[in-house]
């Protein structure tokens, strides 16, 4: 998969994994992830799906409507590329944080629900559910930082909602951002993600 790394300087710090938007590329969310985590290893990831051109991680059949199928084999595909990145660049794969907007949010979640703590923590902005009538893992060592917008017209608050509680119901750490700037990445929505992201357990003891 196309991607870039860059080695953080401070080795204590988990490696964030990016994934951006529909339309995006690898290196989106950088600016992001300095202020997440200053001194972090990064690896950015571009989707392999092409829709008008526009890079994805997955199809959809419409919007709001995945191709589930597709989904399924895709977030396989991206946990290979994990694994084979923890290799190439010497990262530790038990240690990552996963950071995903839209598009990119769905494929972490999807991660989540198939591999359960694949990631130590997660940064959600703006996700969907990624699959219905699954059973998902135990989820009960991962903290997810869900942002979402009360006025954002492609994902309605009860989908949201639904998102917040299997994640519970996994056993997982739910904190929730509302904010009101529709389906756009906020700063008041990176900067609470980035309070958020300093108190988790891997932070603190930085």
């Amino acid at each position: 998969m196309i991607h870039i790394f860059r080695k953080g300087t401070d080795d204590r710090l988990p490696t964030l994994v990016l994934f951006h938007g529909t339309g995006g590329n690898e290196k989106d969310l950088l600016p992001l992830a300095e202020l997440l985590a200053p001194g972090a290893s990064v690896l950015g990831i571009r989707g392999n799906v092409l829709e008008n051109g526009m890079p994805r991680y997955f199809r959809r059949l419409a919007e709001g409507i995945f191709d589930e199928e597709d989904l399924i084999f895709r977030t396989h595909e991206v946990k290979q590329f994990l694994d084979e990145a923890a290799a190439k660049y010497g990262f530790d794969s038990g240690n990552l944080v996963a950071v995903g907007y839209s598009n990119g949010a769905n494929i972490a979640g999807s991660l989540l629900f198939h591999y359960g703590s694949i990631f130590r923590s997660a940064v959600l902005l703006h996700p969907m559910v990624p699959l219905r009538g699954v059973n998902l893992p135990s989820l009960k060592d991962v903290a997810v930082f869900i942002g979402a917008g009360t006025n954002d017209p492609i994902i309605r608050t009860e989908e949201t909602g639904e998102l917040e509680s299997l994640l519970q119901g996994a056993g997982a750490e739910v904190t929730m951002h509302w904010g009101n700037q529709g389906h756009r990445l906020s700063s008041a929505e990176a900067e609470s993600a980035r309070d958020w992201l300093k108190q988790q357990s891997d932070f603190r003891q930085v």
